[in-house]
This record gives C-alpha cells, sequence and structure tokens, in this order.
C-alpha cells in the first residue's frame, strides 16, 4: 500500500481535536505532499515537524499541517507547543506499540492535519485531544478502517455533530 488516510475527532469546546492524516512512502505520494509541506510555508500555515524536544524529531518523519489559519501568537503557540508535543508523541508510542513497524519507519513519512479553535484556551486539553486523535488515526489507518462495509453498513445512522441537520 503507497497510503494509509486516518481520521479521528477527539474532545469538545475549542479544544476539540480532530486530526486527518496520510501516512505512506517517502518515494510515493505522501513522500511528495509531505516535501511540498514542508517547502511551502505561508502566513497563517507555518506547517512543521512534530519533535519530542527540539533536536529529537519523531520517526516515521512527521509534518503537522494547519487546517485553520493561526491568526495570533497565542495559537500559533498552542500549534508549536502542546499539538506539536501530542502529534509528536503519538507517533513515537505508535512505534513502540508496533502499530507503526518500526523497520518501516525510515521509509515512511506522515502528513498530520491539525486543527487548533482560534479561542482555545486550556494546552492540557490540547495536548490530551490531539494526542488520543493521533494516536486513533494511526491506528485507523494503519488498519485501512472503517472498511467500505462498516461505512456502508453505519452510514444510515450516521450523525455527523457539526453539520446542523
Amino acid at each position: 500500500m503507497s497510503m494509509y488516510v486516518g481520521e479521528s475527532l477527539v474532545g469538545e469546546g475549542n479544544e476539540v481535536a480532530h486530526i486527518d492524516l496520510l501516512i505512506g512512502d517517502k518515494t510515493g505520494p505522501v513522500g511528495a505532499a509531505f516535501a511540498s509541506a514542508l517547502a511551502d510555508q505561508s502566513m497563517g500555515h507555518s506547517n512543521l515537524l512534530a519533535v519530542l524536544e527540539p533536536n529529537l524529531a519523531v520517526k516515521p518523519s512527521t509534518v503537522m499541517i494547519t487546517k485553520v489559519t493561526i491568526k495570533g501568537a497565542k495559537q500559533a503557540v498552542q500549534m508549536f507547543g502542546p499539538a506539536q508535543y501530542a502529534v509528536a508523541k503519538a507517533v513515537a508510542d505508535s512505534v513502540e506499540e508496533g502499530v507503526i513497524p518500526k523497520d518501516q519507519c525510515e521509509d515512511l513519512v506522515i502528513v498530520c492535519g491539525v486543527f487548533i479553535h482560534w479561542e482555545a484556551e486550556d494546552d492540557k486539553k490540547i495536548y490530551e485531544y490531539n494526542y488520543a486523535a493521533t494516536k486513533e488515526s494511526i491506528a485507523r489507518a494503519m488498519k485501512n478502517e472503517p472498511s467500505a462495509d462498516e461505512m456502508v453498513a453505519k452510514k444510515g445512522a450516521a450523525s455527523h455533530p457539526f453539520s446542523g441537520v
């Protein structure tokens, strides 16, 4: 498989975490997206590597992309602080737990879309929700979940929390 796709929504309020991610080979489409994300920075969309601490990036190499325009220093610090650490820790724990095979870490890359609400206040919740959502997204991606059968079986009862319907 050249591309795995994962998604997860965790939490509530302005600190809610919604992660969309791609996992794939460096030489495939995810690798191209990874390189493009790092090379194509724009105002309000500062993409960054997931690091456990400065000078300790995770493997597989993971680029975080903002899903909303970062509009101020507070929101930027939340992205470069609790959200960045949450994503990095989730990737590292997924490798340690065997969800991502350690022997593939140099061949794979991750592109991780992160949502930070402009009115988020609680850094602890930002960390907790983004950690849980990233872990769940990775696990779902690596297992190709949901399957087409599961999606079709559940679509009639599905209720999107932000649909307004």
